[in-house]
């Protein structure tokens, strides 16, 4: 076979039934992205004889004596970028960049009828992260940046420091790297929800021509342990082994085969003979909370951390502020209702995954697509008894996250692997893998009960919260107790009451995903206290801002006030009247005859951080060039972190983002970072950074005072120099200065996490609904964001515009199915439907004016919040159009029509049909 590659030849013939995709990959043309497996979410997009075709569903010996055009060859020979590589670059038409490649080489190949209708053009393309407004705006010719100027950084929309290297390709995420003697792991998992193992017999696996080793449970560490990640891991039950003798979900690793392909290690997990105990399961955590269930984790619950073992219960959490009795005699209006959540996978494009290796000083080091890789570090030197200088674990670019990547899923047995043969290894997800054997958003049952009086004013509030943890508990507790922490403390009401369980069932574990429970019980909490409005006869959006607390009023919950968590900056008063605002503005929007219209909106709040602490290290340094290094432990996976570091250290040192060199995601790089979740790579990583980069400008000022011999109030820090009364001192003269007395610049800033603040969401919507057919068309939607000082406007917009289309998903159609047996029905991208261009409206994004005084020169966390008031708005927005409430998303046209129906007919005269 003869192709040519980006005007490369390539000779060697493909392996049997080898694709395209991969093909290209094994010679070294990364861009080419793995993310779906059958051709759903456009990410590995290449040109074959200049037509955009998905490699993964193209036969490799088709392209034999062909012209193929990958993302790294679609700019000229000279480095001049394609033209769709610079629109991308100037509006930043990505943030984690994994589906960026096949975009671009989709929109190259668009004709000009393609381009004025772009749903069309991009429904073979998926994005995760940017909502596609950004993809909009890049196709259109949008620049959305700015140019970056000396000293003038923070709150302005400069571009992302890897932009060129997404738009050509070469940026290096997990699997982008070529490791010799590579090993591919595959594993065997569990066809039933609960059972025991007897015995696996591997030897004919073991005889598969390349398979090196089959690991067991009896190759796996005794200890157990939590998948989740925190900075304290009593936060969370340890009831999980690398490999277990007992399986508690249909698709849990049995076993680990490693050999020389996947081919071969897929083979390897065919040929294991497993003998199973088939044991009683229970997949409902109502059932499983009734005596006589069976149990899922017959543990100590003491030393795992379990609340009640024998009730499947892993955490709970019961308080009462005041009297709710009381409460509720004392209103007029009561309202009671059951809300439901459903399971959704995070689909991050690019799937979990790592490769590890043993590096030439007799170090593990793994190298992984995770949001915690100190946290994961310090858990495999836990499990493998390993000093900590004896493990390293770094992270490249890292496709997509929410949540989902705040685990340790496959660093664990990898790293068994390569302890056990010395070899590297790497073992990458497929994305059916994801679905069944990664974790899911918890799904909620919530009973909320309010009571106010004919005035408006809330007398109780009443909660009653059912999370499936599914069979492992990870994040359950912490989930369960933040789902009640906020979505009650933004209201004032004298009395309150929770009863909370996080419960163990035979199913697919649910973690950490973006807004980490405050989501599913707002959307029961803003429901109802929207449909008690109604009933009071009072605007839903009044009666909320009449009962929100002041920015001097205690955040009150049953479970009492956090002494760390403060209200540090307020916007939420200007938020309510972003919504006014739109309210009072005349609709425009074309309606279809017949259907129904009406608007909505739901209120957030969210703390800027976790509860305990969260730690950041950072280091800046003065290089010999006169430019700097800047050191995070932070990850960067579209979620802007690396962008406003820079901004931050810039301003700082008075220079240019272009001359600060980030190094991130890497043990070795700096002390320690607890990890890029829970919206602290701003606040909490953003702090150290300025104070490491403060600290610098410290020391820069201070040598060069001492070095010139003048007063320090005479030097001044400009982009490159150090100015003082007899002219400029180039920084590389003040870095050649301080190395011939033996000194380094360089400072250290570090900040724990605490104390925190808090942000505020709302959103808005007008929607029309067809009572025909149960489609809801979004007509126009508003989000207000009070994000403190804004770091980056364009990229902090992204992030808004990102979350508002996650959670648009999450309302109408998103949903992980399991069958009867527990097992996921929905394990391909086909089958669970992500929102596509077509599906994502432009939303109207506000932010509003506030400075924290927690946060680093003022800024707020923004990356999960925009996520939680967006279901309980759009169900709000339904009601108001159809009269019906709407207590269960997501709200599939079927079930919206179903509910219409009835409704209607429950309005019939009577003997009408």
């Amino acid at each position: 076979m003869r192709v040519e590659v980006n005007g490369r030849s390539h000779e060697e013939d493909p392996r049997p039934g080898q694709c395209l995709r991969t093909y290209l990959r094994e010679r070294g043309w990364f861009g080419v992205k793995k993310g779906c497996d059958q051709g759903d979410c456009g990410a590995c997009t290449v040109h074959v004889d200049g037509e955009p075709v998905h490699s993964c569903l193209y036969p490799a010996f088709r392209a034999d004596g062909r012209s193929v055009t990958t993302v790294e060859g679609l700019a000229a020979p000279d480095g001049e970028l394609h033209p769709v590589q610079r629109t991308f670059l100037d509006a930043q038409g990505f943030q984690c960049g994994f589906c960026t490649a096949g975009f671009l080489m989709t929109t190259a190949a668009l004709t000009e009828d393609q381009l004025a209708d772009l749903p069309r053009a991009f429904k073979g393309n998926l994005c995760r992260c940017t909502g596609y407004r950004a993809i909009e705006d890049a196709v259109r010719g949008v620049k959305n940046v700015e140019a970056p100027a000396p000293g003038e950084t923070v709150g302005r929309s400069l571009p992302a420091p890897a932009g060129p290297q997404v738009v050509t390709g070469t940026a290096r995420y997990t699997f982008d790297i070529d490791v010799p003697g590579l090993l591919h792991m595959k594993l065997l998992r569990s066809p039933h929800a609960h059972a025991r193992i007897l015995a696996i017999d591997t030897s004919a696996a073991l005889r598969v021509p390349g398979v090196h080793a089959v690991l067991t449970h009896h190759d796996a560490p005794e200890r157990h342990f939590s998948t989740a990640r925190h900075e304290h891991p009593e936060e969370d039950p340890d009831d999980t082994r690398v490999l277990d003798d007992t399986v508690r979900h249909i698709g849990q690793r049995v076993a680990a085969v490693v050999a020389d392909s996947e081919g071969a290690a897929e083979e390897g997990c065919r040929r294991i003979e497993v003998t199973y105990e088939v044991l009683p399961a229970v997949l409902d955590p109502e059932e499983a909370m009734r005596p006589g269930a069976p149990v899922v984790h017959d543990k100590d619950a003491a030393t795992a951390r379990i609340a009640r073992p024998e009730a499947n219960v892993v955490g709970e959490a019961h308080g009462e502020l005041g009297d709710v009795e009381a409460g509720f005699a004392a209103a007029d209006v009561v309202y009671e209702d059951t809300f439901r959540t459903q399971r959704v996978q995070h689909a991050s494009l690019e799937t979990h995954g790592a490769l590890a290796w043993i590096d030439e000083d007799g170090r593990l080091t793994v190298r992984t697509s995770s949001q915690t890789p100190f946290l994961t570090r310090r858990a495999l030197c836990a499990l493998y008894d390993l000093p900590e200088d004896q493990v390293r674990v770094l992270a490249g670019r890292v496709g997509g996250g929410f949540g989902g990547k705040q685990e340790m899923l496959v660093e664990d047995i990898v790293a068994l692997a390569v302890l056990r043969l010395r070899r590297p290894v790497k073992l990458e997800y497929t994305r059916a893998e994801q679905f069944y054997g990664a974790t899911t958003r918890h799904p909620f049952t919530i009973r909320v009960k309010a009571g106010a009086r004919r005035d408006g004013t809330l007398t109780a509030l009443q909660l009653r919260v059912v999370a499936n943890t599914g069979a492992y508990g990870n994040h359950g507790p912490a989930v369960m107790f933040h789902s009640v922490g906020e979505s009650l403390a933004v209201y004032r009401a004298p009395h309150k009451k929770v009863d909370a369980y996080s419960v163990y069932t035979h199913t697919v574990p649910a973690g950490a995903f973006r807004g980490y429970g405050l989501g599913q019980v707002l959307f029961a909490v803003e429901s109802a206290l929207d449909e008690l409005a109604r009933r009071l006869d009072l605007d839903p959006l009044e009666f909320k801002a009449r009962n929100i607390i002041g920015p001097d009023e205690p955040m009150l919950t049953p479970g009492g006030h956090e002494e760390d968590l403060h209200i540090a900056s307020y916007g939420l008063d200007q938020c309510v009247a972003i919504v006014r605002r739109a309210q009072a503005e005349p609709a425009s929007e074309p309606v279809p005859a017949g259907w129904l219209v009406g608007e909505g909106a739901a209120l957030a709040m969210i703390a800027t951080g976790p509860p305990g602490g969260h730690i950041a290290d950072a280091r800046a340094s003065l290089l010999p060039d006169g430019t700097f290094d800047l050191a995070v432990g932070t990850a960067e996976f579209g979620n802007g972190t690396t962008t406003v570091h820079k901004q931050i250290a810039a301003g700082e040192l008075a220079t240019t983002v272009d001359r600060i060199a980030v190094r991130q995601s890497d043990t070795d790089v700096v002390r320690h970072d607890t990890g890029a979740f829970a919206s602290t790579g701003t606040v909490v990583a953003g702090k150290a950074t300025l104070r490491a980069a403060r600290a610098l400008a410290d020391q820069l000022l201070d040598f060069a005072a001492a070095h010139l011999a003048v007063p320090r109030g005479q030097c001044r820090l400009t982009e490159e120099a150090v100015l003082h009364p007899g002219g400029r001192l180039l920084l590389k003269e003040v870095y050649a200065a301080a190395r011939t007395v033996g000194l380094e610049l360089s400072a250290d800033g570090h900040f724990g996490g605490t104390p925190r603040s808090v942000a505020f969401n709302a959103h808005w919507f007008r929607v029309a609904v067809d009572p025909g057919t149960g489609e809801i068309r979004i007509l126009r939607s508003v989000h207000a964001a009070d994000a403190g000082k804004v770091m980056n406007p364009m990229q902090c917009r992204g992030q808004v515009e990102g979350g508002v289309a996650q959670a648009l998903g999450a309302t109408l159609f998103e949903r992980v199915l399991l069958d009867g047996r527990g097992a996921v029905d929905t394990a391909a991208f086909r089958r669970y439907r992500l929102p596509q261009y077509a599906d994502v409206p432009r939303t109207e994004v506000h932010f509003m004016e506030t400075a924290d005084a927690i946060g680093p020169l003022g800024a707020k966390s923004m990356s999960e919040s925009p996520f939680n008031p967006v279901a309980p708005a759009l169900a709000n927005a339904l009601r108001d159009a159809t009269g019906v409430r709407f207590t269960e998303v997501p709200l599939l046209r079927d079930r919206v029509w179903r509910a219409l129906e009835r409704h209607s007919g429950s309005r019939r005269p009577p003997g009408s049909r």
